[in-house]
């Protein structure tokens, strides 16, 4: 991310003058005034240098983000996670680069975060016309590696939670190699965002070779020091899923998306988008089978409801309106998984 030289005082006053003259029924345009607001109150409380310091680099980062990532916004993507300190001829990153390739091909791109070992050969399996590099500017081990070095869609970041959030705000997938602190940090937060309800759901898929213990151990670390002693429900389970080929954790991605297309919430129900309509039959099925995630009303089936107009390209899908409790991430997953399995 280049620095820029700053606005001069001239342009910089004609800029605000035509951003308050805009209408206030755009509600672009409202939310653009109310962080001008919150600019201008900073300079009101007179924050610490450093403190001002974090605010301006992470809304610059941002900006350069969002920018980066717009034109690629039609195109799914999947945020892969491992070590950078294993080599380039271990099996794992043979794995790594033939899970990159497949996702190519089938017109997913990926996003690494641009070190070595597994994030280069995931980069070097889907090339660069399908790669992007969120990379983290460290002190060592994580200069951008050549499969995406000079390219467009790589993409520094000072701060982690900057980096962080195009990880999660970007990606329709997260695959998980074998890895050290890191991978096992991005693992957790996005569980996390997922058992909060704080992501859109999406597979978390976690791959090992065959034979592998891995994330094996991992899971039984998870079931004996979380589930036993009911820190995690048992429906938790089911926001991950551990494979031991390319071609499986690609399968787990297709299978997600078979019917489900994407969701949001509107004044408190839940919106599943789907690519086919449902028998109305199957919808009163999935009213037995998941009554406990609705007790205030009925899953429906019905068409895009007024608030969904700022998306005019999901207009046309067919919907689930589900009144969700939200307090249960893993039965929200069994549902979607349910109704990607129905016959069509």
């Amino acid at each position: 991310m280049a620095n820029k030289l700053p606005i001069p005082d001239d342009q910089l006053r004609q800029q605000i003058e035509a951003l308050l003259a805009l209408p206030e029924t755009d509600p672009q345009v409202a939310l653009l005034k109310d962080l001008l607001g919150s600019v201008l109150r900073m300079n009101e409380n007179r924050l610490e240098m450093l403190d001002l310091k974090i605010v301006q680099r992470s809304l610059k980062e941002m900006r350069y983000a969002f920018r980066a990532f717009r034109p690629y916004r039609h195109r799914r993507k999947v945020a892969v996670f491992g070590s950078a300190r294993i080599a380039a001829y271990h099996p794992l990153c043979d794995l790594a680069r033939r899970f990159g390739r497949l996702l190519a091909e089938r017109e997913y791109m990926v996003i690494t975060g641009a070190g070595e070992g597994i994030m280069r050969a995931v980069n070097e399996g889907a090339e660069r016309e399908h790669s992007f590099g969120v990379n983290i500017l460290l002190p060592f081990e994580q200069e951008p590696n050549p499969a995406i070095v000079n390219d467009p869609k790589l993409i520094h970041f000072k701060y982690f939670f900057t980096r962080k959030l195009f990880f999660a705000r970007e990606s329709h997938a997260s695959v998980m190699f074998p890895g050290g602190f890191g991978t096992h940090d991005e693992t957790f937060e996005i569980l996390t965002l997922l058992q909060t309800g704080k992501n859109n759901p999406h597979p978390v898929v976690l791959v090992d070779l065959p034979g592998g213990v891995y994330w094996k151990r991992w899971e039984q670390f998870v079931r004996e020091e979380m589930l036993a002693p009911k820190l995690i429900s048992s429906e938790d389970l089911g926001l991950f899923r551990i494979v031991d080929s390319a071609e499986a954790a690609v399968a787990e991605i297709d299978g997600f998306y078979r019917n489900y297309h994407s969701s949001r919430f509107v004044k408190g129900r839940l919106v599943l988008r789907l690519l086919r309509p449902l028998t109305p039959g199957q919808v009163d099925d999935l009213n037995v089978r998941f009554a406990h995630l609705c007790p205030d009303g009925k899953i429906e089936q019905g068409t895009a409801l007024p608030e969904e107009a700022d998306e005019p390209d999901l207009l046309a899908l067919p919907r689930l309106l589900v009144p969700y409790h939200r307090r249960s991430a893993g039965g929200l997953r069994q549902l979607i998984d349910v109704v990607n399995s129905l016959p069509v």
